[in-house]
């Protein structure tokens, strides 16, 4: 009869990954191709696992999966670059300029 038995929690399938190396390698190659780059962790949400977003100097940013709040702070210690909260610090003037920049000419971007 099973009146008692618990129910089995339904699975919900995540459409998310985890970070790879890729992610990594193309972290790392925004960094060495830009000045003043900063990286802003982003907390998982229900749709995405943690992410990073890193700003150049001129505004022109880039975001991909991490491990983690600690894997990002890890990984900018490793490349020398500071790190911010987003919940904290928000995101800066220079990244909301860039997009609206390429918004008026998509054709230079």
């Amino acid at each position: 009869m099973g009146l008692f038995r618990r129910r089995k929690q339904a699975r919900v399938p995540s459409h998310d990954r985890a970070a790879d190396r890729g992610d990594l390698d193309h972290l790392e190659n925004f960094i060495r191709s830009r000045r003043g780059v900063e990286a802003f962790i982003e907390p998982r949400t229900t749709v995405t696992e943690t992410t990073v977003i890193l700003i150049a100097d001129d505004g022109e940013w880039t975001r991909r999966r991490i491990d983690g709040p600690d894997g990002a702070r890890r990984f900018a210690y490793r490349m020398g670059i500071p790190v911010y909260d987003v919940r904290l610090m928000g995101y800066p003037q220079r990244m909301r300029d860039f997009n609206e920049r390429r918004k008026r000419r998509p054709e230079r971007y």
